[in-house]
């Protein structure tokens, strides 16, 4: 989650995507991302078990923000906000 082009990153992990992000961009997750009004998915990964996307999340939040925006760009190089592609 981001709150624009090259603003704050936010890397989490969910068990219902959709609901999760609804959840951020009606600012009813309160914490980091109602702080700094993270509401654009840019970036997001589908994993078999619940175990390997909470180790994936833990890799991800070690990574420098330099590896999180390439990953970004790799896949979105636009920014788009994802939420519609998902609901």
């Amino acid at each position: 989650m981001t709150n624009r082009p090259n603003g704050t990153l936010y890397v989490g992990v969910t068990s219902d995507l959709v609901r999760r992000v609804w959840e951020h961009r009606e600012g009813l997750a309160a914490g980091f991302t109602k702080t700094y009004g993270l509401k654009c998915l840019v970036y997001f990964e589908e994993h078999e078990t619940i175990l390997g996307a909470i180790q994936r999340e833990k890799n991800m939040k070690h990574w420098s923000r330099a590896w999180k925006v390439q990953l970004i760009l790799k896949g979105n190089p636009g920014w788009v906000d994802l939420y519609g592609t998902i609901v």
